[in-house]
């Protein structure tokens, strides 16, 4: 046995970790009260830098810290000459490089290196581009990096050509990397900007091409990648819609005009204002929104006064003016008749291809085609299905109808996790449908059966917002999270809801639950608990 080196047992090696981790704490303790002790006597010298290089360099995420080495830098610029500031500068620029090997993602290091970088007179930016590129190959997908090298490109003026160059090398090395095509779409408009392309932004034809072509690379490289189609998503997308007032609707029977806009908006003071004229006269009015709640919304409606729908006259003109918007639009109500519409035609361009742009219909082809070789590949990936659903509906919604539905199937088989996020999708792309074939027969009346989504295993807890719906027969809430009988109240605002599902919420728990719902909605014929 002599000669051999003595092995420490796991329960020796676990003592000495734990008397390593106390005495580490003992001398983080002690700086960190040093540090604080320092700042609070006002002794702002380079002691405390040190102090607090002890911390940060194995815990580069002390916020607090950074803030006192700010403190004593800004306090040491008005007592170092210019040699040894920069003597100082240079050091501490080293010292952050080694907190962000610690920790390549700590924000405080990034920021007091922003800090820092900002209040030289001369900063070397190339160098700091450099760096960026260093960490990058570390960790393409470094966000805190990314955030870093866009505020030093911006500081050094760096060209967008130049940065896109940068994404092309990334992208080319590993075409995994969700930062660098986002960051394309950040270039790519400002180096091919487009008149009225809206805040998003939209590209010319031949790049969109070129760009389509590289993405497409990269997803028949890896399918099952979400970043290539993402990018692909933003490449086919469609600018912002110009503001208008899209419907105007006004009900005898309940005195209402209703209002529908092509964004949410919030109406009130200090914010959009709608004016209401009724036959040339202003009429003051309290708007709101369907809900109640009174937040950002596309439908704002208002009660009308008795004196503006009198029966006496021919007919009565309303008019709304959206003065944010610049648009106004004015309905009118026939003698005899229930009701006044106004509406835009509801196409399928206007309404509801907001996912995908009206680009020429060859490049929406080509990139269907594409993606349906893809998909005889791959036939189980998700990301390739939903892609060729939405080329579809940009294509033609109606043409398109029957196979949509296909492809809806075989993707809620290969993605079950996501079946109610599909279920939804498709009910709403089915709703649209009906809209569309309303508006192509020339018909106001549109059939929703079989097409609503009801709200049953949804984990619903409450109903806020379930109010004030006139028309409301049927409500369905089985298997939710209901507990109590005032959960319930704002369905008292429902004239004509006659039918209600409570069945599976823990409310139906309740002894004598019929009776007292039965007192609480007396409109509702019937209860199921």
């Amino acid at each position: 046995m002599h000669g051999r080196l003595k092995v420490k047992t796991s329960e020796e090696q676990a003592e000495a970790k734990r008397l390593e981790r106390e005495q580490k704490l003992k001398l983080y303790q002690s700086a960190t009260q040093a540090v604080f002790q320092k700042r609070q006597a006002g002794e702002l010298d380079e002691s405390v830098l040190e102090l607090t290089s002890q911390i940060l360099g194995a815990n580069p995420d002390f916020a607090t810290l950074w803030n006192c080495r700010r403190e004593v830098l800004q306090h040491l610029e008005t007592q170092k000459s210019p040699e040894e500031l920069a003597t100082l500068v240079k050091a501490e620029l080293g010292f952050l490089e080694s907190c962000l090997r610690v920790n390549p993602k700590s924000y405080g290091t990034w920021h007091h290196r922003c800090w820092l970088l900002s209040r030289l007179p001369e900063p070397n930016w190339a160098r700091e581009l450099e760096l960026c590129a260093r960490f990058l190959e570390v960790d393409e997908r470094n966000f805190h990096c990314w955030d870093y090298r866009r505020f030093v490109a911006a500081q050094a003026a760096v060209s967008p050509a130049d940065e896109l160059a940068f994404t092309d090398s990334l992208i080319t090395r590993n075409f995994s990397n969700y930062s660098s095509w986002h960051y394309r779409s950040c270039l790519l408009p400002q180096l091919h900007p487009q008149p009225d392309a809206g805040p998003q932004g939209r590209l010319p034809e031949d790049v969109l091409l070129k760009e389509l072509e590289l993405v497409q690379n990269a997803f028949f490289t890896d399918p099952n990648d979400q970043s290539a189609w993402f990018y692909h998503r933003w490449l086919l997308g469609r600018a912002d819609p110009q503001d208008a007032l899209h419907c105007l609707h006004v009900s005898r029977d309940e005195a209402c005009l209703t209002v529908c806009f092509s964004r949410p908006l919030l109406v009130g003071p200090g914010t959009d204002t709608l004016l209401l004229m009724a036959d040339e006269s202003p009429l003051i009015v309290e708007w709101r929104t369907p809900d109640g709640r009174n937040q950002p919304s596309h439908v704002w409606l208002c009660d009308l006064p008795t004196a503006s729908l009198n029966d006496q006259l021919p007919q009565h003109t309303f008019r709304v003016i959206w003065t944010a918007g610049g648009v106004h639009k004015e309905c009118v109500l026939v003698k005899g008749r229930q009701e006044g519409w106004c509406r835009d035609s509801a196409t399928d361009e206007q309404l509801f291809r907001c996912e995908l742009s009206v680009e020429k219909s060859t490049v929406l082809q080509s990139e269907l085609k594409s993606c349906k070789e893809l998909q005889e590949l791959e036939p189980e990936n998700k990301w390739c299905l939903l892609t060729i659903i939405l080329l579809m509906r940009a294509l033609d919604p109606l043409l398109y109808e029957k196979e949509t539905l296909q492809y809806f199937q075989t993707l809620q088989a290969v993605d079950p996790m996501r079946a109610a996020y599909l279920d939804d999708l498709r009910s709403k792309f089915l709703l649209e449908n009906s809209v569309l074939k309303m508006e192509y027969a020339e018909v106001r009346v549109l059939h929703l059966a079989h097409k609503v989504l009801q709200a049953n295993d949804n984990a619903i807890e409450s109903l806020d917002g379930v109010t004030n719906l006139p028309r409301l027969r049927e409500l369905f809430l089985s298997n939710n999270r209901l507990q109590q009988r005032a959960a319930l109240q704002p369905l008292a605002s429902c004239p004509r809801l006659v039918l209600l599902n409570l069945q599976g919420n823990p409310l139906c728990q309740e002894v004598g639950i019929e009776e007292q719902l039965a007192e609480q909605l007396p409109s509702v014929s019937s209860v199921l608990t």
